[in-house]
């Protein structure tokens, strides 16, 4: 059987000015529909089995769109969508949405929130409670400034499968922010907290980083998690700010190729396949 490689963190939207107001005058390149046939090519063309679609606009809209690209791809092996968890009808929708054996998890976007312990919010956590009966995974797309809230979090709920988004987007300079670092380490050792190595190429001056950049960020991440809670995503199509499809997918091979093919096989594939529970 070949490697089984999955792209655990990419995004699809039909382009709308306000929908999509997050994508602003610096984002060019991202004003325009993104589908599933714009990425199939690019999987192909470096060995990718399948993907992950997350949700880019908090609407349960957006979610049923994924839903349903889903159902009409087989290529998008599950989908990270979004529910109000703050709402007081959550019980009821996630029931609903549960039944549908593509949602694998929801996504909140807390790096825009204003308020920086926005997740120990109690209508929050009264959500977040509720997500692993009905098999629902969370990620946790957060500035630094907000893992003390994450690490928070996840020591409240022991139970629950968390995956860190973008490994928290520090900012890639070539100084690594020691409370970033301690804060990841301090994630790392809670069983049911993952990370996703995905979103660094926008964190750095776009298009003006080099592979090298990224080992600093990648040995703090690997020591806190090691090779069995780390995937692999390339955050398309926002990562064409900064990088094309497969120079993402070379900074993470290129990283791990020292390590044995077994060990690979879980950061490029594996581990995605386990942490969203999902059947090939």
């Amino acid at each position: 059987m070949s490697e089984i490689k999955i792209d655990s963190h990419q995004h699809f939207w039909k382009y709308h000015p306000t929908t999509h107001a997050w994508i602003d005058a610096s984002m060019e390149t991202l004003k325009k529909d993104f589908l599933p046939s714009d990425l199939h090519p690019l999987l192909k063309k470096n060995g990718i089995s399948g993907c992950i679609a997350v949700q880019a606009q908090q609407s349960e809209t957006e979610t049923a769109f994924l839903l349903h690209l889903a159902e009409e791809h087989p290529f998008i092996k599950g989908v990270v969508g979004w529910l109000d968890l703050c709402a007081d009808t959550i019980e009821e929708k996630l029931r609903e949405y549960s039944q549908n054996n593509a949602l694998k998890g929801l996504r909140h976007v807390v790096q825009d929130e204003p308020d920086d312990n926005f997740m120990l919010r109690p209508d929050f956590k009264k959500g977040i409670s509720l997500l692993q009966k009905h098999g629902l995974t969370y990620d946790i797309l957060i500035y630094p400034k907000q893992l003390p809230a994450a690490l928070e979090l996840v020591k409240l709920f022991p139970e629950q499968p968390f995956v860190i988004d973008h490994i928290a987007k520090p900012k890639i300079d070539g100084k690594v922010d020691a409370m970033w670092a301690n804060h990841i380490s301090e994630l790392g050792k809670h069983d049911n907290v993952y990370c996703k190595i995905s979103g660094m190429v926008t964190e750095t001056a776009w298009g003006g980083w080099t592979k090298n950049d990224f080992v600093p960020y990648l040995d703090n991440v690997f020591d806190s998690f090691g090779p069995d809670k780390i995937m692999f995503g390339s955050d398309w199509p926002v990562c064409l700010l900064s990088a094309q499809y497969g120079e993402v997918v070379e900074i993470v091979e290129d990283y791990i190729m020292h390590l044995q093919k077994d060990v690979r096989a879980k950061i490029i594939g594996l581990n995605a396949l386990k942490f969203y529970g999902i059947q090939l």
